[in-house]
């Protein structure tokens, strides 16, 4: 974000007005979310990532007549230098801007959507990524979003006819990770294994793991300590034929119970965290 220390004129939204009335849409509307390339940042956590990251910031809404407490004075500055247009808005059209039955949030941001380019991935020797396949649940994106942050990954990606992972609620799931966490949405498979071939062709030998309840490999026996693509696919159907036949390795997650399969989220942090654990235990040996 570059500083602007213009001073701006805090602009006042007390009915449910046109102004008002285009937030909203970017609350339930894909589609005129997506063509405005803006999205609503609630809550302190994502909001201070949103701070801290390179996004665009285009406004800050204010509870108007609330006590402010020092964070929200100190993030209304920063949203302001960085460019947000400050406005003041009424407590009930906060509480429903926020999706907040109890009070109205102090704060909330608009800010750009940032733009689907693989280029935004970094592609480190040990590059960890998930793809996910037509994705039906923002919680999930939200979720699984959240677990790559977590635990060291790289990016994400969404292929096909998917959620969004800029909806609220993927927003809310993934704790404001989606904000940190590099994610890029595609409409074809074809442009993720293009790239996976750029990157081969550069010497960054990523595998593609797919995981599948039929897989012919258990987790813990496929090496993910290399630069590694795993790929979710959608919680009804799994992953297209066209996933399976790029992916080199079909990987499942045992079960010992009467549950055949975990859902996406839980699938696909699972074996995240055997890759994490893998590369962890090259790592403490290589330093013996």
């Amino acid at each position: 974000m570059s500083p602007d220390s213009r001073p701006r004129r805090t602009k006042a939204v007390s009915t449910r007005n046109a102004t008002f009335q285009y937030w909203e849409t970017l609350l339930g509307n894909r589609t005129k979310r997506n063509r405005a390339g803006e999205m609503i940042v609630q809550g302190v956590r994502p909001i201070n990532f949103a701070l801290a990251s390179d996004l665009s910031l285009r406004a800050v809404l204010i509870t108007h007549g609330s006590t402010r407490s020092s964070w929200a004075s100190e993030t209304i500055e920063a949203a302001e230098r960085a460019g947000a247009v400050p406005y003041l808005v009424a407590p009930e059209l906060m509480a429903e801007l926020g999706e907040k039955s109890d009070d109205a949030p102090e704060l909330l941001l608009i800010a750009g959507i940032p733009a689907d380019d693989l280029s935004r991935l970094p592609t480190p020797a040990d590059g960890l990524y998930v793809a996910l396949d037509r994705p039906a649940s923002p919680g999930n994106i939200g979720s699984i979003v959240r677990t790559v942050d977590a635990l060291g990954g790289h990016g994400v990606i969404t292929t096909g006819h998917a959620a969004d992972p800029y909806d609220p609620q993927a927003l809310r799931a993934s704790t404001g990770s989606a904000i940190m966490t590099p994610t890029v949405r595609l409409s074809s498979i074809r442009q993720v294994l293009d790239w996976v071939a750029q990157l081969r062709d550069q010497g960054i030998n990523v595998q593609i793991v797919g995981t599948d309840e039929a897989g012919t490999a258990d987790v813990w026996d496929v090496d993910l300590t290399g630069p590694t693509l795993i790929v979710t696919g959608n919680e009804h159907s799994g992953m297209s034929a066209a996933w399976k036949e790029a992916c080199d390795v079909l990987t499942r997650i045992p079960m010992t119970g009467h549950a055949s399969s975990l859902n996406a989220a839980n699938a696909t942090a699972a074996i995240l965290y055997e890759a994490t654990r893998q590369r962890h235990t090259t790592g403490s040996r290589s330093t013996e």
